[in-house]
């Protein structure tokens, strides 16, 4: 039967998450490799934007991850706003190989949270772990920057398949659970509008041992 599987199978979440970093990085080849497990090495610049979904199954639950590329290049900058428009999680990517696309991840961050929605998961990835004997980036520079700054990292290989999967579950699961508390605390506190933000806050612990905040306990014992 035609389409067996999908039409039957509802969706519960749809999250966007987008990829960001320098152009050659290997965002393209990171999405390749999630989506669809490919990889091609004769991979071409992206122009523009295109995204890719991948539905998944978390904690029993239909996640349908879209996931949006957008060229690294200066003058696709424009495509900013829209871009991150709804975005709940982002992988900031930079070269293992290069320097410089590590140094520039400052600006994408700020860029990121100039744009996207304060509580939005974050995930730094050192790309293209697989060519360790032309590292320019050590790994604890960048998990110095990502423990400072409250984001996950991660080093992949999209070529060797290494982390891609685990960094964007990461990421997702991660959603997904900030989605789950904020549904929790509205619904056991509607008097109180804060409550539903509460636990987004928690997200600048980084690492996915989140705490739940322990006022959940209080108001249900009552």
């Amino acid at each position: 039967m035609a389409g067996y599987g999908d039409s039957s199978q509802k969706v519960d979440y749809v999250f966007k998450v987008v990829l960001i970093g320098d152009s050659a990085v290997g965002k393209s080849q990171i999405l390749a490799r999630f989506a669809r497990d490919e990889f091609s090495l004769d991979s071409k610049a992206t122009i523009g934007v295109e995204f890719q979904t991948r539905t998944l199954v978390i904690q029993h639950k239909s996640v349908k991850a879209q996931i949006w590329d957008t060229a690294g290049q200066e003058r696709y900058r424009a495509v900013t706003s829209a871009y991150y428009r709804g975005a709940v999680g982002a992988l900031l990517v930079y070269d293992i190989t290069k320097r410089q696309t590590f140094e520039h991840i400052p600006r994408w961050l700020d860029e990121l949270r100039g744009h996207a929605d304060k509580n939005i998961v974050i995930m730094l990835v050192g790309n293209k772990s697989d060519l360790e004997d032309q590292r320019a980036v050590a790994t604890e520079d960048a998990k110095e920057f990502a423990e400072k700054e409250g984001l996950f990292f991660l080093e992949t290989s999209a070529l060797e398949a290494t982390n891609v999967e685990t960094a964007f579950i990461t990421v997702l699961t991660e959603i997904f659970n900030i989605v789950n508390r904020k549904t929790l605390a509205a619904n056991e506190d509607q008097s109180n509008g804060n409550a539903a933000l509460l636990p987004g806050k928690q997200i600048l612990v980084p690492g996915p041992a989140q705490e739940i905040p322990a006022k959940k306990g209080m108001c249900c014992s009552s």
